[in-house]
């Protein structure tokens, strides 16, 4: 700049004193920094998560991983993990439980005015229906409304698990719904949308006619960024809430607090459990001859020390995993066992067979006892946890080499690799599809081709129970029922390690309350109850 003269509204800019510039009073500034204040209190910048690439639509998917946030849902879990109604005001299962009655609230109104009514309940279940989406009712034989405000769902054969539909299944208004609708949400939930910029942020603004606790904040803006990028906004006073890796927990962001959600966001390696030899429809191979010994499998389930990976990869923010659905009401507690015992889980191998070669690989008829772990290309988190785990065999005699792949090329060597993976839902559906016969082979569905016809069974029943209650006991024997079952104690077709905690930095007057736990994916889910968020004093 030497040289040349600063223009003058750059200078006022940088200086930051706007009375230099034109006339304008001292009091003008005051006046600015009460407005400023005012936003404050009005208004969050949230950085927490992905941007949804579909788009805001139910009918294809949005919102089944937490809050449709645009959409209202029939039924929704509280806190405490228990169904409460939403949209819905009552609801009754018939005697034979395939006819599901339910009642929805009167003079209430999408965000652009329209009422809703029963009708569009029936639409919204009728196209997700038809859709081929991610999104199953393919045992759904009718829905219809006998009046504005009741709908009669029939199904084909009794489900208890369809009441997950009820609160998974944001409603959609009829009058409103096209082809630009996942573009333009219209609903009936907490908040409506105003600007939706690709790649770089969302805005919302608190619906007017929405019927529940009206929201203390009138407009959220949601920044699509990295969480390095989401971090570094935080340490700037940008962002209200950010997301935050646990390797940088642990730092002290001024003015902000860190959140830990508890979760049931798990990472797990999937054997496959048949031998090698077969190929699947599209000519990709299925099988391996080392994973597809049981007591391979179960002694390296012994053998993980999955409290040193929590501590270690995890910076101390998660938990040991021993199920696709720790905790929940359908996980049964008698799986869960004692891990890291490197002499027990050698004790299994050296009677099986598997003995140590000069290299210090175990081997039996020929084979060692080795093979490659793959995990998605540019996810930290699971080369980490790959890269450790592959460090803990090797004492036990097993080799295995890590490498990342894209997931078009995990979709290929899935059924024939073993793969790091992430679930973790609030359905015990997901349990169904890792581990039943039917799903085998489908997307990333049982992808390991396990079957077992006494799990298939009890699954079976779960699915056609009389009452939730009654199903998870059926889920629960799935897993194990003291002699069979698809967890450890039995077939033991996954390695489930860690649960991940979900970590967000947040301003210290910000209030959130208190949350259910977290399914797979940060971000999304955290909005389940945002309408009840609050500034403290």
């Amino acid at each position: 700049m030497k040289g040349k003269m600063i223009p003058l509204f750059i200078l006022c800019l940088l200086v930051g004193i706007l009375s230099a510039c034109g006339n304008k009073k001292a009091t003008t500034v005051k006046e600015d920094d009460k407005a400023d204040e005012q936003t404050r209190k009005d208004e969050l910048v949230l950085a927490i998560g992905s941007e949804p690439e579909d788009g805001f639509d139910p009918i294809t998917g949005w919102g089944r991983y937490g809050s449709p946030l645009f959409q209202s849902t029939l039924l929704s879990y509280d806190e405490n993990f228990q169904l409460v109604g939403d949209l819905a005001t009552d609801y009754s299962l018939s005697e034979d439980s395939l006819e599901w009655q339910v009642k929805i609230r009167q003079n209430i109104q999408f965000s652009d005015g329209e009422a809703v009514r029963a009708d569009d309940v029936v639409f919204t279940f009728s196209e997700a229906k038809n859709s081929n989406s991610v999104i199953d009712l393919s045992n759904l034989e009718s829905i219809h409304a006998s009046d504005d405000n009741t709908v009669i769902f029939t199904l084909k054969q009794p489900d208890s698990t369809f009441i997950a539909h009820l609160a998974s299944i944001g409603i959609v208004p009829q009058h409103a719904y096209n082809e630009k609708y996942h573009e333009k949400p219209i609903g009936s939930g907490p908040y409506q949308l105003v600007e939706w910029n690709r790649g770089q942020q969302l805005i919302v603004e608190k619906n007017p006619y929405y019927y529940g606790n009206e929201s203390f904040f009138k407009r959220l803006t949601f920044l699509f960024t990295e969480a390095d990028a989401a971090y570094a906004a935080a340490q700037a006073g940008q962002v209200d809430v950010a997301v935050v890796q646990p390797r940088l927990a642990d730092k002290k962001v001024d003015g902000m607090k860190l959140v830990e959600l508890e979760s049931v966001d798990n990472r797990g390696i999937v054997f496959p459990y048949v031998p090698s030899g077969q190929v699947n429809d599209n000519g990709d191979p299925i099988g391996n001859d080392v994973t597809s010994d049981p007591l391979i499998r179960k002694a390296i389930n012994i053998a993980v020390n999955r409290k040193e990976l929590v501590e270690n990869v995890l910076e101390g923010y998660g938990t040991p995993a021993y199920s696709v659905a720790d905790q929940l009401p359908w996980w049964n507690p008698d799986t869960a066992f004692e891990d890291g015992n490197l002499d027990e889980a050698a004790n299994m191998l050296d009677e099986a067979g598997w003995q140590m070669n000069s290299n210090g690989v175990r081997e039996k008829d020929g084979i060692p006892a080795s093979f490659t772990l793959l995990y998605a290309t540019g996810d930290e988190q699971r080369q980490s946890l790959a890269m450790a785990f592959a460090s803990m065999m090797q004492p036990l005699g097993i080799e295995v080499e890590t490498a990342g792949k894209s997931w078009n090329d995990l979709e290929r060597l899935m059924h024939s690799h073993p793969v790091l993976f992430g679930w973790g839902s609030h359905t015990p559906l997901e349990m169904y599809h890792l581990y039943s016969t039917s799903t085998t082979g489908k997307g990333y569905y049982n992808p390991n081709y396990y079957s077992n016809k006494k799990v298939d069974e009890y699954m079976e029943k779960a699915i056609h129970a009389n009452s939730p209650e009654e199903a998870n006991e059926y889920w629960k024997k799935a897993q194990w029922d003291g002699e069979i079952g698809f967890s450890v104690a039995g077939d033991a077709p996954w390695a489930w390690l860690v649960n991940v905690e979900h970590l967000y930095v947040i301003r210290e007057d910000l209030e959130i309350g208190r949350q259910k736990i977290q399914p797979h994916g940060h971000g999304w889910p955290m909005t389940d109850f945002i309408q009840n968020w609050r500034l403290i004093e």
